[in-house]
């Protein structure tokens, strides 16, 4: 679906919302307040708050999956460079909208948990993984990645690693000494840091060099 310029205002001070209050503390008055509309406007676009976050979830879904098809039909490319630019991808998206990552950590850790943002969480990894699987099988048919890769790890891997570090970015700084680091700097630090990390990790892991002998 096609949004309008104010559909995607209201989705985005929606979005900070949810993130900074939670979808159960942020109500439809709140985001009317925020985005400067009547609240009939939000029913009128979108019927409910609950089809609010749902439109949210659409929007980001399909951002996400056009990224990785797109990527997955570029010929030009062998599959360690699509790995390396899906690595990327994922690290400039959830640095780029922590709001919406936020909201997906919040849940997932939540003792009371929202059955429709815990559905659509499910089905947000579901698509990544079948994406990411795809990518995976590419290689392994050219015969430069391994068999046998377990997917559920390289997932956890690529995204809780990604989502640790945006959580505990005060730790990392001061342990490693860059405390003084203006932030625009230590956010592009940390990209590259993360960028180098995973790309020698996943290089090891999907590829057979370096490949340890059980």
């Amino acid at each position: 679906m096609e949004y309008n310029a104010k559909q995607l205002q209201i989705i985005e001070v929606a979005e900070q919302l949810f993130a900074q209050k939670g979808f159960a503390g942020t109500s439809v008055r709140d985001i009317a307040q925020e985005a400067d509309v009547n609240v009939s406007m939000i029913s009128y676009y979108f019927g409910s708050k609950e089809k609010l976050i749902e439109a949210l979830f659409q929007l980001r879904m399909n951002q996400s999956r056009s990224r990785l098809e797109t990527l997955l039909m570029d010929e030009d490319l062998v599959p360690m460079q699509k790995i390396n630019i899906l690595i990327d991808s994922v690290i400039d998206r959830l640095m780029g909208n922590q709001c919406f990552h936020n909201i997906m950590l919040r849940e997932q850790l939540s003792s009371e948990r929202t059955p429709i943002i815990s559905e659509y969480i499910l089905s947000l990894k579901l698509r990544n993984m079948e994406l990411m699987q795809r990518l995976i099988n590419e290689g392994q048919d050219a015969g430069v990645f391994r068999k046998n890769i377990d997917m559920g790890l390289m997932s956890t891997t690529l995204y809780g690693t990604i989502n640790y570090a945006i959580a505990t970015q005060d730790f990392y700084k001061k342990i490693n000494n860059l405390e003084s680091m203006s932030e625009e700097d230590f956010q592009r630090y940390l990209k590259r840091k993360l960028s180098q990390h995973l790309k020698s990790l996943f290089k090891s892991t999907v590829t057979n060099e370096h490949r340890i002998e059980s």
